[in-house]
């Protein structure tokens, strides 16, 4: 493993739900049905939300450099997708459901 703590600390910034607040979204159906879905199956955002409560619920000595990578690639989703925040309440938005599957919630 790398020991990257800088990609620790974003993570950290980036995905602001616990891993049983994500759980939970998780098993919502506008969870289910945000996000880009491959062929009919689960979107990659919700694949992903699955993942990182398991990272959440990793020690941090114990996070491999696969899962190292997947929190590169959550904080980077997470900055894009909330540079494209739209006007108005997100409350019941597609957009906040998607940020939510990746960890973030904006409505926090």
């Amino acid at each position: 493993m790398s020991g990257d703590k800088d990609v620790h600390a974003e993570f950290g910034e980036a995905v602001n739900m616990t891993a049983g607040e994500l759980e939970k979204w998780l098993k919502t159906d506008e969870s289910r049905e945000a996000g880009q879905h491959k062929d009919g199956g689960e979107s990659v955002g919700h694949e992903s939300g699955r993942r990182i409560v398991t990272i959440l619920r990793t020690k941090k000595a114990e996070l491999s450099e696969e899962d190292e990578r997947h929190m590169r690639k959550v904080v980077g989703y997470v900055h894009r997708h909330l540079a494209q925040r739209p006007s108005g309440d997100v409350t019941d938005t597609t957009w906040r459901y998607s940020l939510m599957n990746w960890g973030h919630d904006p409505c926090k």
